[in-house]
């Protein structure tokens, strides 16, 4: 059996897309994990399925895989990628799509040759439904105190259908994600785990980040992850509603709309190659 792929990135952020619309496979985790191996598979940091939608009202369904062969709930630039894999292969001709996921719906619009936006929809703050389990009183900016490896953090807890730790550092250069990362990740105040933002403000419009993200490690960007960061930020009074976010592998537009309270990402995606897989 042949199985057709995409390589796709945004912002060095990569992954393996997969049309199910035009092709059958039962997904694999075991497979998904061994593609996911950069020396000895294709590599990437998720995998992202295109499916026919369940929900009527939507174009199509959309899943994620982390490299762990773990299922996500959301991927911002994921789902910048698959929108416009799905335009370019020429699965839709529209230029706004719905995506059904796991856990609601994405609307993507392909503006140009270049960026895609996507709205991820309003962030969800309550702990419980992040999900979080606080282990003291939050202070009176809605951040944590929780302690990994014995050092106590101040975490932003938020989801963009997903789970998000924000910890607002002064230097993300000399932060040492590769260390502090796992261990809040998986600590036990994320009962699902979360991804781990790092964000720096440099002004009211601008601020630095870096991710750990479950399931993957520190990934050259994360959207949602961007999305996360710039929600805290502003919820703290330290951004406004359009702030541009510098991530190790570039930079994308949040915006957050006052009318919806919706988060929208904007940013590149892009194709490497086509390939073909023997499956046996």
């Amino acid at each position: 059996m042949q199985l057709k792929f995409s390589k796709m990135h945004g912002l060095g952020n990569d992954f393996m897309v997969l049309d199910l619309v035009t092709q059958q496979w039962d997904v694999d985790q075991g497979l998904v994990a061994r593609w996911a191996d950069r020396h000895t598979g294709i590599g990437f940091d998720q995998l992202l399925v295109l499916a026919p939608p369940r929900d009527p009202e939507a174009d199509f369904a959309c899943r994620f895989f982390n490299t762990d062969g773990s299922e996500a709930e959301q991927c911002g630039n994921g789902a910048r990628c698959i929108a416009r894999f799905a335009n370019e292969r020429g699965l839709s001709p529209k230029a706004e799509l719905k995506f059904q996921t796991n856990t609601g719906s994405i609307t993507a619009r392909v503006r140009d040759t270049q960026f895609v936006e996507v709205d991820l929809g309003a962030p969800i703050l309550e702990p419980s439904a992040v999900p979080f389990a606080p282990p003291n009183e939050s202070d009176d900016q809605g951040r944590y105190r929780i302690n990994a490896a014995g050092v106590d953090y101040s975490v932003f807890p938020v989801s963009m259908g997903n789970p998000h730790g924000v910890i607002f550092v002064d230097s993300v250069s000399d932060t040492p994600v590769a260390d502090i990362g796992p261990a809040l990740t998986g600590h036990p105040a994320f009962p699902e785990q979360a991804n781990i933002g790092f964000c720096q403000v440099i002004d009211d419009s601008f601020i630095r980040l870096r991710v750990h993200e479950r399931g993957v490690g520190e990934t050259r960007a994360c959207g949602s992850g961007a999305c996360a960061a710039v929600v805290a930020a502003h919820r703290l009074g330290q951004v406004g509603d359009k702030v541009k976010v510098s991530l190790p592998g570039g930079k994308v537009r949040v915006t957050i709309e006052r009318e919806t309270g919706h988060v929208l990402l904007s940013g590149p995606a892009s194709l490497v190659y086509h390939g073909t897989l023997e499956l046996s």
